[in-house]
């Protein structure tokens, strides 16, 4: 009877141990296996980011509000709540721009609490909700004039997904509720976007109606709100809106003679093939870079890894022959899409800032994925480059476009008609502290060198860390940790690519001679060997508080020479000086720079210069001026500053890639 009973038990246990093992597994979530450390728990107070996130802050989401404003953009909700009367203002998309402002100033309001920048969000909200429709549909130009919506709406709701923009628009408002959710906690405009998720996962889906979105981003905010409550329906329609493609054609055919007859081509919306099947980067640069991080979402958190692999194979394409040197994507020629391989021409690049964002959004993602520093090296090329460019020092003017080269007519405006740059780049640098650490539970990684100081629980210890650095105007990184008592725990510290002899990890640009000086990496002021994987230097101990960790980057001029493939660059070179792109302006050179001739042997030097754009560090040398074909060139002062900060100066000429020798007389 005893063993009777004791088999009972045992049994009963080993159920009830099953049943729990079994829910555990059935209510995982998964997900990227390595985070960023929130930007909210980083604090940067260097010389170089903390300034630009100050002028975002104080100037560049102030000016979103009230250029909305002026715009008609906020009339537009209005309008459609039956405020105010009138006719709908503008493009079908430019609901996207409202949203994306909120998300901007709601990760500011989440390190820099403002209660009037709270109150204006609030108002906006409480519109958004009178405009949207009682089945939860939203879409302002719609709900103004069904009849008449603006140009390429469609007669219908959701008939013209192609061009429309409805799905696009709602995704930058479900990614404005879930950083309104994360700043305040308040639920007002979450229940709006679910309101409207809730309508599209009734109305789109196997066995209801077939469609994708002509641009891609519904995707990403469909994620985020499966992030928020857990609902797996939002993810499954983000991966139904990905498997469209390639399947359904699913909206107007327009004429050669119509502005939209661009949305005719499929592969220009990605459409040309089932994503999973796609191995080559193409169409619209924006669009791409949404859809490979909608693909990356949806692989790791459905647990579909087949989607995840389609976007690192297609990111592998672009590194290969389509990434400019400065991070950029896009040629104008092409309708802001991405070119043929190795087609990158200068002028006519459009590398748009979006396009950036989008690019640095993706290689973050495949960052936490894989643990790869080439992720992170391309990340920092884009930023500190084609990103941070998009926007001027006032923090009021942008760029839509990045050239890489201007005949002297191009320079920041104050505003666009499609205005989709401003924002975007708001919203990364209201967050740009979470691209600087990552981690596990277990280990840290040192990805961007800033300076800054968080703190993460490493093995259930809080560890303090700390940077201290004046890159990348020098290369000099200290790093001190402090656990509040001694515990085991890995740091990854990241060896950039272009410290070791890669400027991007491909053969599409190479440098012309290796650095003078290696590497120096000391721990406790005793040097270490440098064993680098994955990029990274990774070092495993048992840290004590006040360990530190020097890490040395020998910053120098460095010629960059494109891949003999890219036509636009052949028998030129560029220069950079560690992370950074550096380019001639026409105002350091009698206003004219397309003459000017950099021979190989000629000596560059850096120099920091306090008075000169707020600071920056100039690179200068001797270079030739070719004033006429066969005439023989002149010596002349050369000086170079970085590409992220040219056209602060008014309009002149800039190139990035310069000629190396005269071309031979005819």
């Amino acid at each position: 009877m005893i063993k009777k009973i004791t088999l009972i038990s045992l049994g009963l246990i080993l159920m009830i141990g099953l049943t729990l093992l079994l829910k555990r597994f059935l209510t995982h979530q998964p997900d990227y296996p390595l985070k960023p450390v929130n930007f909210w728990q980083v604090k940067v107070n260097d010389h170089f980011w903390a300034p630009r996130m100050k002028t975002n802050r104080e100037v560049t989401i102030p000016y979103l509000f009230r250029m909305n404003e002026a715009t008609g953009r906020v009339d537009n909700f209005r309008i459609a709540a039956g405020l105010k009367k009138g006719r709908h203002t503008g493009k079908r998309y430019n609901d996207s721009d409202v949203y994306k402002a909120i998300e901007a100033a709601c990760y500011s309001l989440k390190t820099h609490p403002d209660p009037h920048l709270e109150k204006q969000v609030d108002e906006l909200i409480t519109l958004i909700g009178l405009a949207q429709e009682p089945d939860g549909y939203l879409f302002t130009t719609r709900t103004i004039n069904p009849a008449q919506p603006a140009p390429g709406s469609g007669p219908e709701r959701w008939s013209n997904l192609r061009v429309s923009h409805e799905l696009y628009n709602l995704g930058h408002l479900f990614e404005a509720a879930y950083a309104h959710y994360l700043a305040t906690g308040k639920k007002n405009l979450l229940k709006i976007a679910l309101k409207s998720a809730d309508l599209l996962v009734k109305t789109f889906g196997p066995g209801q109606r077939r469609g994708f979105p002509g641009h891609q981003e519904i995707e990403i905010g469909l994620v985020k709100l499966y992030r928020l409550t857990g609902e797996k329906k939002y993810l499954y329609l983000a991966r139904f809106f990905l498997d469209e493609r390639g399947h359904y054609y699913g909206g107007q055919v327009y004429p050669e003679s119509s502005p939209f007859h661009i949305y005719n081509s499929d592969e220009y919306l990605q459409n040309h093939q089932p994503v999973l099947e796609q191995k080559e980067a193409v169409g619209h640069a924006v669009r791409a870079t949404y859809m490979y991080c909608g693909l990356l979402d949806v692989g790791v958190l459905g647990g579909w890894p087949e989607y995840a692999r389609t976007s690192a194979r297609l990111w592998q394409d672009v590194v290969r022959s389509k990434l400019y040197l400065t991070g950029g994507l896009g040629v104008a020629s092409d309708y802001e899409a991405l070119g043929k391989p190795y087609e990158l021409p200068n002028e006519k690049a459009y590398a748009e800032t979006c396009a950036a964002v989008g690019n640095t959004f993706w290689n973050q993602r495949l960052w936490q994925l894989a643990g790869q520093a080439q992720y992170i090296d391309v990340l920092e090329r884009i930023i500190y480059n084609g990103l941070l460019s998009g926007v001027g020092l006032s923090g009021d003017k942008f760029f839509y476009p990045n050239p890489l080269a201007s005949s002297g007519n191009y320079q920041r405006s104050s505003w666009f008609p499609v205005a989709c740059c401003p924002a975007n780049i708001a919203r990364f640098l209201a967050t740009f502290p979470q691209y600087i650490y990552g981690h596990t539970d277990k280990a840290v990684y040192l990805n961007l060198f800033v300076t800054s100081s968080t703190t993460l629980p490493l093995n259930q210890t809080p560890v303090r860390i700390s940077q201290e650095t004046d890159y990348p105007w020098a290369g000099k990184i200290k790093v001190t940790l402090n656990p509040v008592h001694p515990v085991h725990f890995g740091l990854y510290l990241r060896i950039p690519g272009w410290a070791r002899g890669k400027p991007v990890p491909s053969d599409l640009y190479h440098y012309l001679q290796p650095l003078s000086q290696p590497v120096i990496v000391r721990l406790n002021q005793k040097k270490l060997p440098l064993k680098i994987e994955k990029g990274y230097l990774h070092l495993k101990r048992k840290w004590s508080p006040g360990d530190t960790i020097e890490l040395i980057l020998p910053l120098e001029p460095r010629r960059v020479i494109a891949h003999p493939n890219v036509k636009a660059d052949r028998g030129r070179v560029a220069i950079e000086y560690g992370p950074l792109v550096y380019c001639a302006e026409g105002v350091d050179h009698g206003g004219k720079v397309t003459n000017l001739l950099l021979p190989d042997n000629s000596p560059l030097q850096a120099k920091f210069q306090a008075d000169l754009l707020g600071g920056v560090v100039v690179i200068s040398g001797k270079a030739l001026v070719i004033e006429t074909k066969n005439q023989k060139p002149k010596t002349r002062e050369l000086h170079l500053i970085p590409y992220c900060y040219w056209a602060n100066r008014g309009a002149n000429e800039m190139a990035v890639w310069l000629k190396r020798r005269p071309e031979k007389p005819s």
